[in-house]
């Protein structure tokens, strides 16, 4: 049976347009976990050129309801406006949504059939579904065949008429996997999920630079929070650094953590598990100093203890991870060639070093300063400071960034005393 739909072919591809094979294979994982799999497997098959012959996705999730099957696919083609993916923001159940993810494949596949096996009400139904890249505004499906007598739920995925090679799977897609899911990973530790590429588990642990388990304890009401700390090597992509709050291991709210989007590489994630956490209201109260009537909530002395502990933590891990980004941006300077050229090497001497100094200073206190410049807007800015150190004015240097940047208090008065210590050349 085939059901034609609204929005055209090259409507759908046009609102998925920023989607690549990548995010696109990501999505078809994504949707696996959302019907409770613990096993995504990825098998592919390659000719002697490097050339892809098949890619199947499998999971032992509960599989497609061939009862539901509408609302799993027509509401994608009703409208421009209803195909979107959009990650959760206080959750990381159901990130794949409506499943719109099931529609990118045209970004490395032409064909895409879903073999499904599902638990009804009167037994096992199987049934498969079909979708080519010239038509992805229809789709036809078969749930006529019986299942196997050993059937279990699950779905495969397998893609046709392939446009992506073994080396970009394999160097490219595998490696945004491992940063895709780590730590999704992590957070379902101990229900031991897997994504499984051609028998060979992938290793999340890659993306971790460093990991540490402690316990923050608040002794006024004897309540305890195990805490995992996870230091990234690389970006989470849409998943940013956050605050995972659990209990029993279950999640039960997310949010960002306070060094979120600080632009300084610094990708990191905080899991907290707590029975502190089962009846939490994160949603009220969160601004009114006030304890819901049910449970504790945001204002409570628990978690506002809790937080200003993990941030002064978090603040510690991040100092010398900015001080060794501060040094490889000097490095990074160096060769581009971005300080000024000196009259005299006398001259380099006595003013570079302090000029280093500040650089890093102000690094250190705000990073996003320094980011997305071209290469004569750093040449600009190392200039300006390096004449406003040379001046008897030095006091517009902290004046000028401290309008730049926000900055606490410590962080000022650490800037503030760098600045003061660098007398003027010469003297």
């Amino acid at each position: 049976m085939s059901v034609s739909v609204n929005i055209t072919s090259k409507g759908i591809q046009k609102v998925l347009k920023n989607y690549n094979e990548k995010q696109a294979i990501a999505e078809y994982i994504w949707n696996g976990f959302d019907a409770n799999a613990d096993t995504i497997r990825i098998d592919y098959v390659a000719n002697a050129l490097g050339h892809l012959e098949s890619l199947d996705i499998a999971d032992n999730g509960y599989g497609i309801n061939f009862d539901r099957l509408q609302k799993k696919f027509d509401p994608f083609f009703e409208s421009e406006k209803a195909i979107q993916i959009i990650a959760p923001k206080h959750t990381s159940k159901m990130h794949g949504r409506n499943g719109v993810g099931r529609l990118t494949f045209f970004t490395f596949a032409h064909n895409a059939t879903w073999r499904t096996t599902y638990k009804a009400e009167n037994g096992f139904r199987h049934g498969e579904i079909y979708i080519s890249t010239g038509g992805l505004n229809s789709y036809s499906h078969d749930f006529t065949a019986a299942p196997s007598p050993n059937a279990q739920t699950g779905t495969v995925v397998s893609f046709a008429n392939l446009r992506i090679g073994q080396q970009e799977l394999e160097e490219t897609v595998l490696p945004f996997l491992i940063n895709e899911f780590c730590w999704f990973i992590e957070l379902n530790k101990h229900k031991n999920y897997s994504v499984i590429v051609n028998g060979k588990a992938l290793n999340f642990s890659d993306n971790i630079k460093s990991l540490e388990e402690f316990n923050v304890f608040y002794p006024d009401t004897a309540v305890n929070f195990k805490i995992k700390y996870v230091h990234w090597k690389d970006n989470l992509h849409r998943e940013l650094s956050k605050y995972y709050f659990l209990a029993g291991g279950e999640e039960i709210y997310k949010d960002y953590t306070t060094l979120n989007k600080k632009s300084d590489d610094y990708f990191h994630s905080i899991y907290i598990d707590s029975d502190f956490f089962r009846d939490f209201d994160f949603k009220s109260f969160e601004n009114e100093g006030q304890v819901a009537i049910f449970g504790a909530a945001k204002s409570s002395a628990e978690y506002r203890f809790l937080i200003k502990e993990l941030t002064e933590y978090l603040k510690s891990k991040r100092k010398p991870f900015l001080k060794e980004y501060a040094n490889r941006l000097i490095d990074a300077y160096e060769q581009e060639d971005i300080f000024p050229t000196y009259p005299t090497e006398r001259e380099k001497q006595e003013r570079k070093p302090e000029l280093i100094n500040l650089i890093k200073a102000i690094y250190e206190a705000e990073p996003k300063l320094f980011g997305g410049l071209n290469t004569g807007q750093k040449r600009t800015l190392v200039r300006l400071m390096d004449l406003l150190l040379a001046s008897n004015q030095r006091d517009l240097v902290f004046d000028l960034f401290n309008g730049m940047i926000e900055l606490e208090a410590e962080e000022k008065d650490e800037l503030l005393s760098i600045i003061k210590k660098m007398e003027p050349y010469g003297n």
